[in-house]
C-alpha cells in the first residue's frame, strides 16, 4: 500500500458511494486506475465491504451498553461466540485479557429489552455474570485513519 491507496481508502470511508472518477480527481488518477487499485485492495482483504451507516436510535435501538462477560474457567473464543451468536442485540464482541472473558457492545430498544437480553446471555452453562455500563452519550466515534 502506498500513500495513494491510503487516500483512496480515506475517501471511501468518508463516502463509499463516491465514483471512481470523483476519487481519481482527488488523487490525480484516471477512473480505471482507481478501479484497479480498489479491486486490488478488495482482493487483498484491506477493503472488506461497504455499508450504509445508519442511526440505530432512529431504527428503534436507542440503548447502547458496554458489557463485560465473565465465564467459568477458560471458555474459548468459539464457545463465547456460540453463547452470543443467537443474540442480535450483540453488535460486536471481543475476547480480552483480564478478569472478563469478553467485552460486548450491545444495542437494545430500551432498558427493559437490555435487561431481558442480559438475563438470556447469562443463562448458558459457563457464563457466571455480566457487568454492564449503559452509554449515556457518544462523545467521539470516528473511522479508522492510517496516518
Amino acid at each position: 500500500m502506498d500513500e495513494i491507496d491510503n487516500r483512496i481508502i480515506a475517501l471511501l470511508r468518508e463516502n463509499a458511494r463516491r465514483s471512481f472518477q470523483d476519487i481519481g480527481a482527488h488523487v490525480s488518477l484516471s477512473a480505471p486506475a482507481v478501479k484497479r487499485r480498489v479491486d486490488r485492495l478488495q482482493d487483498a482483504g484491506v477493503i472488506r465491504g461497504y455499508a450504509a451507516v445508519v442511526d440505530p436510535a432512529k431504527l428503534g435501538w436507542g440503548t447502547l451498553a458496554i458489557v463485560s462477560l465473565f465465564c467459568e474457567g477458560r471458555m474459548s473464543a468459539a464457545e463465547v461466540q456460540a453463547v452470543l451468536a443467537p443474540h442480535q442485540e450483540v453488535i460486536s464482541a471481543y475476547t480480552v485479557a483480564g478478569e472478563s472473558a469478553a467485552v460486548l457492545l450491545l444495542r437494545a430498544r430500551d432498558t427493559s429489552h437490555l435487561e431481558r437480553t442480559l438475563e438470556q446471555i447469562r443463562e448458558p452453562p459457563g457464563v457466571i455474570r455480566t457487568q454492564t455500563q449503559v452509554v449515556l452519550s457518544t462523545v467521539i466515534e470516528r473511522p479508522l485513519r492510517r496516518e
